[in-house]
């Protein structure tokens, strides 16, 4: 930021009381098995308004939830076998990615 404001400081101070009234939190990790499981699900055509279907989805690593994810779906399925595949199709990009930094 070039010229910061007073209003950009205030932001900054509430960020910085948060990260201090928080650092104790957190999720354990489990030291064990490190094999990905994926679990997806879609609710076809579920939006009354659209007919978009909402898709998800978490990936667990031995006990530990990494990642997980629900998002109305961009485009209309035309089955609940569509539906069910985008939801696969973005729980296998998240696991590729997952995969990725793990190595």
């Amino acid at each position: 930021m070039q010229s910061p404001t007073d209003h950009d400081f205030q932001n900054l101070k509430r960020i910085l009381l948060y990260v201090k009234g928080t650092i104790t939190h957190g999720l354990p990790i489990i030291p064990g098995d490190t094999t990905l499981h994926t679990f997806t699900d879609a609710d076809w055509a579920s939006d009354l308004t659209d007919r978009k279907s909402i898709s998800g989805f978490c990936t667990f690593m031995g006990s530990n939830l990494l990642s997980w994810s629900v998002k109305k779906q961009i485009t209309v399925a035309k089955s609940s076998t569509e539906a069910e595949y985008r939801a696969l199709s973005a729980a296998t990009t998240d696991n590729l990615w997952l995969r990725r930094l793990a190595d």
